[in-house]
């Protein structure tokens, strides 16, 4: 009984707030003539309006994001031609990492540095979590096996902390930046503030699913490598 609250405790912990986010986006949707432009017009009028010359905007299938290689905003469908809260709101959020780009901050500097660090370590500790039984089989050495183990959860290790390296600079993008250019150019009404803040906060809350399934996924290696380290 115990086991099966904790599960369910779990779950909803790391899928809940991918769910929320999700419902946020789609209440706020919906087509409004009155808002005066899309969210890639206001993207690109944010971006001339802070003499961000070197940074383009464009619709992708991939998800809503400012890429810093290419100094791209990227947009999905729901924010790049429609004119709605949700549009507006997310376009603001990734043109807040292009801002965040173009002054320099150390944070999302940061975060870039880890992400390709990540990236390698990720790749070396999935073909360490493959080699593990092969490896361990032939040289029959407990040691081998624990190595290749640690390997795998070092690089879950960075994974994490590249998360929660993320979670500020969400923040910052949403409202201290977003937010505040939003409300100080008239861009929404009085009355769409806190369902604007909602949205960035959606925004900005998108990455704490992923944080902790890493997390998760760090407790799991744990449990494996304690009996290796027993030994």
């Amino acid at each position: 009984m115990y086991v099966a609250i904790l599960i369910v405790v779990i779950l909803l912990l790391v899928f809940g707030p991918q769910f929320w986010a999700r419902h946020v986006l789609q209440r706020y949707s919906q087509q409004d003539e009155q808002i005066p432009g899309t969210g890639a017009e206001l993207a690109r009028h944010l971006l001339t309006r802070y003499g961000i010359t070197d940074v383009t905007v464009e619709q992708t299938e991939t998800g809503d994001h400012y890429d810093p290689v290419s100094k791209t905003v990227r947009l999905g469908k729901q924010s790049y031609g429609v004119k709605s809260l949700t549009a507006i709101a997310v376009a603001a959020h990734e043109t807040g990492h292009a801002l965040q780009h173009h002054r320099g901050e150390s944070l999302l500097q940061m975060r870039t540095r880890l992400v390709y660090l990540a990236q390698f370590a990720e790749k070396a500790g999935a073909a360490a979590m493959l080699a593990i039984p092969i490896v361990a089989g032939i040289t029959r050495v407990p040691s081998i096996g624990l190595l290749m183990a640690l390997i795998g959860f070092v690089s879950l290790g960075l994974s994490v902390i590249v998360h929660l390296v993320t979670l500020p600079v969400e923040w910052d993008a949403s409202f201290n930046k977003a937010l505040p250019v939003l409300m100080e150019g008239n861009y929404i009404e009085p009355d769409q503030l806190q369902a604007t803040h909602t949205i960035l906060k959606a925004c900005a809350l998108t990455y704490v699913a992923s944080s902790l399934a890493s997390l998760l996924n760090m407790w799991r290696w744990l449990a494996i490598l304690k009996p290796l380290i027993r030994r």
